[in-house]
């Protein structure tokens, strides 16, 4: 006799900042896990005809302008979330910026902290027990270097502490940088290259990074919603094998059809650069990035590391 699973109703996760890079790869991950996906977005039309969206809740919900409404009002702030929740079995946060407008730590404040405690209060009232978040590796709200490195920390701290007092499962993944298609580390070197006329001048040109890929990424995510013993954990995700940054701009340069000699620039000449390239559009590198690159960005002796090559996967789409 076979059993007719045509009516099983698939718990529902939501995804914030699932139109971003990670998220436009999470979501199938999801779906192919046996979950619904929903996703709050400031301008959901502009995402709904995208392939990695496909079968996917499009909410329209600017949580930037929630985030800043939290600072000042945070109940009514959270309860704007609380309807959006309701029937979700749970939320994952994978909201985050690299930089700031101003150079005083505040966006990273309001997007990293204030936004993860308004959807955890919003999580609590609608009665979601289950919260993954994306922390970083580094991150340290005593000991990090940068804004952003202690802005993280101070947001997984809390959200390990709030979910301790009000019963909510809790997991933070910690990762060195993410590549895959449509990244924005391989690829900005892989472009700037092309723009460099044979020499690539580079700031912090000896740290260190275990790149990991997104497709491991969404596998730990995708494992930690059905697994009791990675509620509470904090998770470091590093790929299989460690580069200095001079080692994957050129790579990516390479791989790109525009090799490159890349120079290594003295460290006053590297702070000189940030103050300049911080005031140009897109911001390729700030005060606050130079920051965060003097500390290694690697996973510790010992710890497990995910099995997919950056030489495995980069080439097929930087030489795209």
């Amino acid at each position: 006799m076979t059993t007719d699973h045509s009516n099983t109703v698939r718990p529902r996760v939501m995804v914030l900042g699932g139109t971003g890079f990670v998220g436009r790869h999470l979501i199938p991950a999801l779906q192919a896990g046996g979950y619904d996906v929903s996703v709050p977005s400031r301008q959901p039309d502009q995402h709904r005809n995208g392939h990695e969206l496909a079968g996917t809740a499009l909410l329209h919900l600017d949580l930037d302008t929630l985030a800043t409404a939290f600072g000042h009002d945070g109940v009514s702030a959270a309860n704007t979330l609380v309807q959006a929740l309701s029937n979700h079995s749970a939320l994952i946060n994978l909201v985050g910026i690299l930089h700031e407008p101003r150079h005083n730590g505040e966006t990273f404040q309001r997007v990293h902290v204030d936004l993860a405690m308004m959807a955890l209060q919003a999580a609590r009232q609608a009665g979601v027990s289950r919260y993954l978040h994306m922390s970083a590796l580094g991150a340290s709200a005593t000991h990090g270097a940068s804004f952003y490195q202690r802005s993280k920390g101070e947001a997984e701290d809390a959200v390990h502490a709030f979910g301790a007092r009000h019963g909510i499962a809790v997991t933070s993944f910690r990762p060195s940088v993410i590549f895959g298609p449509g990244d924005s580390f391989l690829n900005r070197f892989a472009g700037l290259a092309r723009w460099t006329p044979g020499i690539f001048p580079l700031a912090c040109a000896q740290a260190r990074f275990a790149p990991v890929y997104v497709g491991d990424v969404c596998a730990k995510f995708v494992e930690a919603l059905a697994s009791p013993t990675m509620v509470g954990q904090r998770i470091d995700l590093c790929g299989p094998a460690d580069y200095s940054l001079r080692e994957l701009v050129a790579y990516a340069a390479r791989q790109a059809g525009h090799p490159r000699w890349v120079l290594p620039l003295p460290d006053f000449v590297a702070r000189l650069q940030a103050r300049v390239l911080e005031h140009v559009p897109g911001k390729p590198f700030t005060r606050d990035n130079y920051a965060s690159m003097k500390t290694h960005n690697v996973c510790g002796d010992g710890e497990a590391r995910q099995p997919t090559r950056l030489e495995d996967i980069a080439p097929s789409y930087l030489r795209t």
